[in-house]
């Protein structure tokens, strides 16, 4: 990615920004509408650096180049989409106007909308920086299976997903991650993609407090789009030299009992896709939920499929699975993109129902890009299957 197109595309984003609000506000007080301009300007310059700081500079100044810039991306949306409502409400104001003169005070609408304006964006962007910094809250949700198995009643998996490790997130991060992970005790964990975005040589260190997660069965990765930007090859083999088990369009079979001495434990059935877009980097991880299936008994009791993207879950329902865990959507992270996720995906976050298969959206337990959750908060869900 060029720096100069982006820097210019950044420059006509922030000019309508400042085009529409910074004379209102001059009006006010012209120094309030010069500190608009200069704000406009360092974030049209930084927000780029965001993306490519790594690339037009070294550490330490490269980091501190990509959190300024990721700052500003995530100050700057709340800024663009404020600023397009508020033209649309002057507009529906005007409209008004036109028909019932003097009826509505509009200098001091336009006046009092372009004070709160930067206010408002600066605030949303702090509370979404401290919910996507802090350590994801663990979400409970009880999945109802018909037919269960007793061996199977209460049996749990920690999903975590989209943490996306890299320019921001590090070793820290994710033990915290790790460390309220082994806190819930559970049968398995399922890490559904997106764990990276970087090389292994630049983010293999990071990523090692995985190879402390604790569970009765063990834990579980499939690839998401990240990884194959990311060099998923090295990747797999990484993580599973860190001892996860990576699913690439497979499966593995579980006996579990709830009694150690019961005589008649249940068998599962725990399988793994590849990326849904997988194909576009490697022919032979075309995600297939059929071939994941493929082989595997039919006395199986239960069918867990772990899929990044939420749409495998057509083919996944025909392929039989119970259940499909997914993440790729963040819930759209922050407003209002939690508004367009229906645009690609069927489902934006939480458990629904497609014909007999549930399906779980996890909102991510990181985050991509600006350091900011609003109205999206990250997770760590603890899933637990239940009889129907």
């Amino acid at each position: 990615m060029a720096l100069a197109p982006v820097l210019l595309f950044s420059l006509m984003l922030h000019s309508f920004i400042g085009w529409r609000v910074a004379p209102d506000l001059a009006l006010i007080d012209p120094a309030m509408g010069i500190a608009m301009w200069i704000a406009l300007a360092l974030s049209t310059i930084l927000m780029p650096m965001g993306m490519l700081a790594r690339r037009v500079a070294k550490p330490p100044l490269s980091t501190v180049l990509t959190w300024l810039g990721l700052l500003c991306m995530g100050l700057f949306s709340s800024l663009l989409v404020l600023t397009l409502l508020r033209d649309l409400v002057l507009l529906a104001l005007q409209l008004v106007d036109g028909l019932w003169p003097q009826a509505l005070p509009l200098t001091a609408w336009r006046a009092d909308t372009a004070i709160a304006l930067p206010a408002v964006a600066l605030l949303v962007t702090m509370l979404g920086f401290w919910n996507a910094r802090r350590t994801a809250a663990v979400v409970r949700i009880d999945v109802p299976i018909a037919n269960l198995p007793e061996a199977l009643q209460g049996f749990t998996v920690a999903q975590i997903s989209d943490i996306h490790v890299g320019p921001t997130i590090k070793t820290h991060y994710l033990q915290r991650i790790v460390d309220r992970v082994n806190g819930l005790n559970a049968n398995m964990v399922a890490i559904t993609g997106d764990l990276v975005d970087g090389s292994v040589a630049e983010l293999g260190h990071h990523v090692a407090p995985l190879a402390q997660l604790r569970s009765t069965h063990g834990s579980f990765f499939v690839t998401g789009n990240h990884e194959y930007y990311s060099g998923a090859h090295s990747w797999i083999a990484a993580l599973r030299a860190l001892g996860l088990k990576v699913l690439i369009n497979e499966h593995v079979l579980i006996q579990h009992s709830i009694d150690a001495q019961d005589p008649e434990p249940a068998l599962m059935v725990v399988a793994g896709v590849a990326d849904y877009s997988a194909h576009h980097f490697d022919e032979t991880h075309r995600s297939d939920p059929l071939k994941a299936m493929a082989n595997a008994p039919e006395h199986a009791v239960f069918k867990l499929l772990l899929a990044h993207q939420p749409r495998s879950a057509a083919v996944a329902a025909d392929a039989g699975f119970d259940l499909q865990l997914s993440g790729h959507t963040h819930g759209g992270q922050f407003w209002p993109w939690n508004h367009f996720v229906p645009l690609q995906q069927p489902f934006t976050a939480g458990l629904h129902k497609l014909n007999e298969l549930w399906v779980y959206t996890s909102r991510g337990t990181g985050y991509w890009g600006p350091p900011k959750r609003f109205g999206a908060p990250s997770e760590i869900t603890h899933l637990r299957l239940v009889r129907a």
